[in-house]
């Protein structure tokens, strides 16, 4: 099982680092060969010119021995083992050799250039050290093999290597200068090959938080089949929204007029004294009207990405005190705003009515004398709403906001209410949280943000 990728940046970024690395050694390598065949080459030709002057000054004597009518000026010939050496190889003769060679001579192979021409050797000379050499053939009286005399100059290919590894001393900072160089292109070009991905990447936030419907077509050839992926894939899904919602709709609506059958027929059986089967079929028929209403508001806020509205909380709670004052709950319990005059929050209005209403109702259902509203310091915005009645036990607040669960199965309700909130924050990315109030009972918080830690409380999510 492979891992994680990781990340794309730094994959090209490591594989650009070993082609440049890669290609810069095997160029300091080559660059490194040329110049040290260029050094030999300069080599065999100083060793030509050697060659040339021995043959200039050659001198053969009326006994026929031959002879320089003027040595070698380079002074190395006169040092033992300098590194420079010349030989004359009369035919049938002894040697003439420079003094550097002391009581060494050149070995070089079975050759037989022509009268003239020179020859070029790698051979071992004193001491076993490598040797470039030169050698040139001169026959006396023009008939091949007669009174041939051989003239040889070597120089030791320790020059070549010590120049070799200068020129490559001298080589590496530009070589390192070239790879700086290189990769400060190549995280540019990277970078600038990237780009697409990163303008593609805030373009699918767009579309998440609701600002775009569907990612632009103008996009590079390489990122346009994903584009055309992705917006099939976001109609598709519009598509299923759709159908989704309607269908939701047109339940929730087609339900509505049973229910007002149902509550005219609640009325009758009132008038006609029939008060405990009329009791019972109300709480049945406002358990099906939350379930509709439910229905109706999961179908209003879906599809929605995230906040493309603003409204006052402070005016919807406004409206909403006002109406819970009128029922006989909210006549009992004290409820307290400690908000700021205005307080505009990233919600429809509606949905903000919607989800501040339940918590609302909720709190002063289950508050014994007092619930409060408030924002807390900090940040994202979030708004709390605490009543002091019993609460709910850690355990159990999870539960509370799933669907259809109820905590207090005595009371009336169908345990919608915090599932509706849920539902409504979720569609815009903001969280419901629960948790212990300062005034003994339960603290609701709407973070107006991204996921929070849960300091307050269990998570909704």
């Amino acid at each position: 099982m492979t891992g994680a990728p990781g990340s794309l940046r730094r994959r090209l970024a490591a594989g650009a680092t070993v082609v440049v690395a890669v290609t810069l050694l095997v160029a300091g390598l080559g660059l490194g060969l040329l110049f040290e065949r260029h050094a030999a080459r300069r080599l065999a030709n100083d060793l030509d010119q050697h060659l040339r002057h021995l043959s200039a000054n050659l001198t053969i004597g009326g006994d026929g021995k031959v002879a320089l009518a003027q040595m070698p000026t380079d002074p190395r010939f006169g040092d033992p083992l300098s590194g420079l050496y010349w030989q004359v190889t009369p035919d049938g003769a002894d040697d003439i050799r420079s003094r550097s060679l002391w009581d060494a001579r050149l070995d070089l192979p079975n050759d037989a250039p022509s009268d003239g021409e020179i020859h070029h050797h790698r051979v071992a000379g004193p001491g076993g050290v490598a040797l470039i050499a030169a050698e040139r053939m001169i026959r006396i009286g023009g008939a091949p093999g007669a009174g041939a005399i051989r003239l040889i100059a070597a120089a030791d290919l320790a020059e070549v290597r010590a120049a070799r590894n200068a020129f490559l001393a001298d080589l590496a900072p530009a070589l390192g200068l070239i790879a700086l160089v290189l990769a400060l292109g190549g995280w540019f070009q990277i970078g600038l090959g990237l780009r697409p991905l990163d303008g593609l990447r805030r373009a699918i936030v767009a579309i998440r938080t609701g600002a775009a419907l569907r990612l632009d077509p103008a996009v590079p050839d390489e990122v346009r089949p994903l584009v055309d992926e992705v917006n099939g894939l976001l109609d598709g899904q519009a598509r299923a929204l759709e159908r989704a919602r309607n269908r939701a709709a047109d339940l929730a609506h087609g339900l509505k007029t049973p229910l007002s059958a149902l509550n005219a027929d609640i009325d009758r059986l009132k008038a006609a004294g029939s008060d405990d089967i009329a009791a019972s079929l109300e709480r049945i028929g406002g358990q099906i009207g939350r379930h509709v209403d439910r229905e109706l508001a999961r179908a209003r806020i879906a599809g929605r990405g995230g906040p493309q509205a603003s409204a006052d909380a402070v005016v919807a709670l406004k409206g909403l005190i006002a109406t819970l004052q009128r029922t006989p709950a909210g006549e009992t319990v004290r409820i307290v705003v400690d908000l700021p005059p205005v307080l505009m929050v990233p919600i429809d209005a509606d949905d903000l009515m919607e989800a501040l209403g339940n918590l609302l109702e909720n709190a002063v259902r289950h508050g014994r004398s007092l619930v409060r509203i408030a924002m807390a310091a900090g940040s994202p915005l979030t708004l709390t709403i605490e009543d002091d009645g019993a609460g709910i036990a850690e355990p159990d607040r999870d539960r509370a906001v799933e669907r259809g669960i109820r905590l207090d199965e005595a009371g009336f309700g169908n345990g919608l209410g915090l599932a509706i909130v849920r539902d409504i924050l979720d569609a815009y990315g903001y969280q419901l949280t629960l948790g212990g109030g300062t005034l003994g009972g339960l603290r609701a918080a709407i973070r107006f943000g991204g996921a929070a830690d849960g300091a307050d409380g269990n998570s909704s999510g």
